[in-house]
């Protein structure tokens, strides 16, 4: 008994450990592959903790080895932008302009009463509710609803509608997404003046550029 309790205490310890160097975004924002990685560790830990021939120094020596690992992923998503589709993946756009994508739910594996569940979890309980809805690596949806519907309605109101807008991430980390400035009808010329203006001379200096058709640029330099 006194065995195990020591153990356990060496256990407890190492994950606590391996909680505050991997920082509290693992547990905001988990992908399924973080999910798995901490049932890895878990498991991991328990036969460790369990085994009669295993002592306390494979204990620390097992949770340290996959808790670098995790951290090491998580560097790389940090260090490297090139990293984060493949470790992480990106949102996918499930309802575009208030149309169903169904190419976008078949690829996700996204049936129509598991859409209508996270909906419903977003206080959206009709799909016709809904302009634009992005299913998020952690398995939620992120909804953009009709004006009509949006609270405080503007029908309520008596404002004038307008056509909802989503916004559009052209740099990030310093990093030109080209294909999105591309698909929103803008070049190099008109990023280069875009930036000229708000007196920066290269996309490298900039931390977060994003783009909405009816505000225009929003500009965080490094």
């Amino acid at each position: 008994m006194l065995s195990i309790a020591v153990e356990l205490v060496i256990g407890f310890v190492s994950l606590l450990l391996i909680t505050k160097l991997l920082g509290k975004m693992t547990l905001v924002q988990i992908t399924p592959f973080d999910f798995i990685s901490a049932l890895v560790l878990g498991d991991l830990l328990g036969n460790a903790i369990y085994d009669e021939d295993t002592g306390p120094f494979m204990i620390i020596f097992t949770v340290g080895v996959w808790g670098a690992l995790i951290y090491i992923s998580e560097w790389l998503t940090q260090k490297f932008r090139g990293t984060r589709l493949f470790l992480e993946g990106k949102p996918s756009i499930i309802i575009y302009d208030g149309r169903l994508d169904r190419n976008e739910m078949k690829k996700n594996k996204l049936d129509i009463n598991q859409l209508q569940n996270l909906l419903r979890q977003k206080n959206t309980f009709s799909v016709r509710e809904v302009a634009y809805a992005f299913l998020e690596t952690d398995g939620t949806v992120s909804v953009l609803k009709k004006p009509e519907y949006a609270p405080p309605t503007l029908s309520n109101l008596r404002i004038h509608e307008k056509p909802p807008c989503i916004s559009l991430t052209f740099i990030s980390d310093g990093e030109v997404d080209w294909e999105t400035i591309n698909s929103a009808g803008f070049d190099e010329n008109w990023l280069n003046e875009t930036l000229h203006k708000h007196h920066i001379k290269n996309y490298k200096d900039v931390f977060y550029f994003e783009w909405k058709k009816d505000e225009g640029a929003f500009i965080e330099k490094m």
